[in-house]
């Protein structure tokens, strides 16, 4: 190795990363509360030791560098094993600390602060980061190694990841208690081709479910409003636009009131597992080791929390892991 390299700092770093994150020297500046011909000097100085620019100007707009795309994973590496030495020391002293990343996607985003505030009440010193984002950019976090865990259903067959399920996900039809079909018993789903069908964003985990299961069954229905969202399908079944199939867990509080009702489709509700996953090889931290014990040993504990959401496990007709 280059003895350059060791005199790197990882006060250099932190402000490296700064940068990267914001693509701004005064942001970067405003976030590490330094002035910004401090924030240029420490760059300044670390693109010396590493003997490559890190930054260039395109137009107003700055951009990372190749160089700097390497520096920067190996910061994320530095400082990953610094989170884990010190969760690691904590554990040797009888109490599990350090932050918790994870990522999930949408159709879970209700039931997850309750997952997180169950296991904070096990390991009290923990944090965590979550975000909430849809199944493709789940998945290319994943990719870019930006959790510790994600949250997600439909787990793609062609990336090297572990997963197991801790929950079914049903998927039911719904629509304002006034629709035509609402009331009647064993529809087939072919009359869904005879009424407008609301459909989520594309990339959705439930909406490729839901049309892998149509297509299965081969109906095709005619007159079909893309709305966006969970929440939008959802409301739009409350304005009256149509059918939707949506996570029993989004229409529940609706269900519940009476504003929407369950479709009687044959075939339906259509089970799906949520899962736990993470890259296959990825070396784990102790609080997301902590995690998946928990996720693997709670099903009872996890079902009691999706009850109220209307998450219950149970068999189904058509079963989607």
């Amino acid at each position: 190795m280059r003895r350059s390299l060791w005199r790197i700092t990882l006060r250099q770093l932190q402000v490296f990363r700064a940068v990267c994150r914001s693509l701004s020297y005064s942001r970067a500046a405003d976030e590490m509360a330094l002035t910004q011909s401090a924030v240029s000097q420490q760059i300044r100085q670390l693109e010396e030791l590493v003997g490559a620019p890190l930054f260039e100007y395109v137009g107003r707009k700055l951009y990372l560098t190749e160089a700097a795309d390497h520096l920067l994973e190996a910061s994320e590496d530095v400082f990953q094993r610094l989170d884990n030495l010190d969760m690691s020391l904590s554990t040797l002293k009888g109490s599990l600390r350090g932050e918790l990343r994870i990522a999930v996607v949408s159709s879970v985003q209700y039931l997850t602060p309750h997952l997180l505030a169950a296991f904070l009440q096990r390991y009290p010193d923990v944090s965590f980061r979550l975000e909430v984002t849809r199944r493709t950019q789940v998945i290319q976090r994943l990719q870019d190694n930006r959790d510790d865990v994600v949250l997600m259903a439909l787990v793609p067959e062609d990336r090297a990841l572990e997963f197991f399920p801790f929950l079914n996900n049903p998927i039911i039809a719904v629509a304002r208690p006034d629709h035509p079909l609402a009331g009647r018993k064993d529809l087939a789903l072919a009359e869904l081709e005879q009424h407008v069908l609301l459909q989520r964003e594309p990339g959705s985990g439930t909406q490729k479910a839901a049309d892998e299961f149509l297509d299965e069954k081969r109906v095709h229905p005619r007159r079909v409003l893309q709305l966006g969202s969970g929440d939008s399908i959802v409301q739009g079944a409350l304005a009256g636009l149509g059918v939707t199939l949506v996570t029993q867990h989004a229409a529940a509080p609706f269900l519940r009131s009476g504003e929407l009702v369950q479709l009687d489709f044959i075939g339906l509700p259509l089970y799906r597992s949520w899962c736990v996953v993470h890259a296959r090889g990825k070396r784990l931290s102790p609080v997301a080791e902590a995690f998946l014990s928990f996720m693997r040993e709670e099903r009872a504990l996890i079902k009691r929390l999706a009850e109220p959401f209307g998450s219950l496990a149970s068999s189904g007709s058509h079963t989607l892991g």
